[in-house]
């Protein structure tokens, strides 16, 4: 189980003002691409499951990752994830034709032949993706990842931090914002869920 703390930050502004505190402890940046794949009948995502290829930079690293069960409340997000790496010249020939996915040797894609029923050649398909650049700090005993996430329709602004007691990271984090008057809120939908909606929310 996957449990981390989501909030979202209002705008490119206040974006720029909190990696700017927080550039004295920059670890990492990570520019991601997110594809998404489901079942040719919606076997997935009629069970809230997620099947992600995501790629880094030039396509150096591909990690495949199922999720499911996501419930976010109050800036919190629980999710069953699962992830293994994959070859990402293997991955990016699954971005071109998704029914590759039924043909691979992992452990990933077989849990989503045995629980989902997703099957063969033509059982994939493919939903598109979005862009992310991620920041990554260590903060306070806390990883804290700022993410900038390019959609086609816009972007959207979000500190994630996954922890084990993550009222008290959420505590910390909304401390830290206020003190800086860096206007946020909790957020509301994965950016999956947003990506799929077709609009930033409101």
């Amino acid at each position: 189980m996957e449990v981390e703390v989501k909030l979202r930050l209002a705008n490119a502004e206040t974006h720029r003002r909190v990696t700017a505190l927080l550039s004295p402890f920059h670890v990492i940046t990570h520019r991601q691409h997110n594809l998404f794949f489901d079942g040719a009948a919606s076997e997935l995502s009629s069970r809230r499951a997620v099947l992600r290829l995501r790629f880094y930079g030039d396509e150096e690293r591909c990690v495949v990752s199922l999720k499911a069960k996501a419930v976010l409340v109050d800036g919190v997000s629980r999710v069953e994830e699962d992830e293994e790496d994959l070859d990402p010249k293997v991955g990016g020939e699954c971005v071109a034709e998704p029914g590759k996915l039924g043909l691979l040797e992992s452990r990933i894609l077989k849990r989503v032949k045995d629980e989902f029923g997703v099957v063969g050649e033509n059982g994939f398909l493919g939903l598109g993706g979005f862009r992310n650049v991620r920041n990554v700090y260590d903060w306070k005993g806390l990883k804290l990842e700022v993410d900038e996430t390019h959609f086609d329709f816009g972007t959207l602004y979000e500190i994630e931090c996954e922890s084990v007691d993550p009222e008290e990271a959420k505590r910390i984090l909304e401390e830290f914002l206020k003190e800086n008057e860096i206007d946020y809120s909790y957020s509301l939908a994965s950016k999956f869920a947003i990506f799929r909606s077709g609009k930033l929310p409101l």
